[in-house]
């Protein structure tokens, strides 16, 4: 089991043929606040394993219980070994940092997360290494021509800088050197004052994409948009078809 859909991507590839990959939360859910179906819960009792992202809302709520009433599933952690990018969360009467952890967005953290997978695999079915490791070089070339591609597009585009509804895109802008603003302010619609604050700023730098994601609501992303004149693009980095995802979001950038 793993908790959302890109995962399944990246798992089904190496685990193949030996297990069965299901995924947590469904499409067109939000891993922040899904609560699963209790026919999900009693259904962990025929997995194997469980891969978490770490961090995501729904694991903050839900795997400590998980953990504690089905004791024999095995539980890794898929981040483990990335930089961390901090979020620091104010919730007025008190503030704390979290971990992102949408590292899947990245190339560079989608190959950690994939090496974490096949690490478990190891420890949960070593006499099928070797098809492991053959199944392991074959994502890693695969991400390899993805990160190729999306270098490609961005070498030909001036912007360096975009929006996005909710901050989903801290590790590919680290890593392709770009700047991420976000709409949601905290977990939160935006104020009218932070609303003219990111409008000020697609203004003076020049911004020309404002992204936003299949799940959440376009009204504010739109009214950016119409007020600087920027492509509003939509995006669902839960999707299955990552590869597909993230090349999506590096043309867009390019177009400008």
């Amino acid at each position: 089991m793993v908790t959302i859909e890109p995962q399944r991507y990246f798992a089904e590839q190496l685990a193949q043929p030996f297990f069965s990959v299901s995924t947590m939360v469904p499409q067109n859910n939000s891993p922040e606040t899904y609560d699963p179906t209790p026919n999900q819960m009693a259904e962990l009792n025929h997995y194997k394993a469980y891969w978490a992202i770490g961090g995501l809302g729904f694991e903050n709520t839900w795997l400590r219980n998980i953990q504690k009433n089905i004791p024999k599933l095995h539980f890794f952690k898929t981040s483990k070994g990335i930089v961390p990018i901090v979020n620091h969360i104010d919730h007025g009467d008190h503030s704390h940092d979290s971990m992102d952890p949408h590292i899947w967005t990245s190339p560079n953290g989608a190959k950690i997360m994939v090496q974490n997978m096949y690490e478990s695999l190891l420890d949960l079915d070593p006499d099928n290494k070797d098809t492991y490791a053959e199944n392991l070089q074959k994502v890693n070339d695969r991400i390899t021509r993805v990160d190729e591609k999306i270098k490609a597009y961005l070498a030909n585009s001036t912007q360096r800088a975009f929006i996005i509804y909710h901050p989903t895109l801290s590790y590919f802008a680290r890593d392709y050197g770009l700047v991420q603003h976000c709409i949601e302010a905290d977990g939160k619609e935006p104020s009218p004052e932070q609303l003219k604050n990111i409008i000020r700023i697609a203004q003076e730098e020049n911004i020309r994409t404002v992204f936003v994601q299949e799940e959440f609501d376009k009204k504010n992303a739109e009214t950016i948009a119409k007020e600087t004149g920027t492509n509003l693009v939509v995006i669902n980095p839960l999707s299955y078809n990552w590869e597909e995802e993230v090349i999506k979001i590096a043309q867009a950038l390019a177009n400008e």
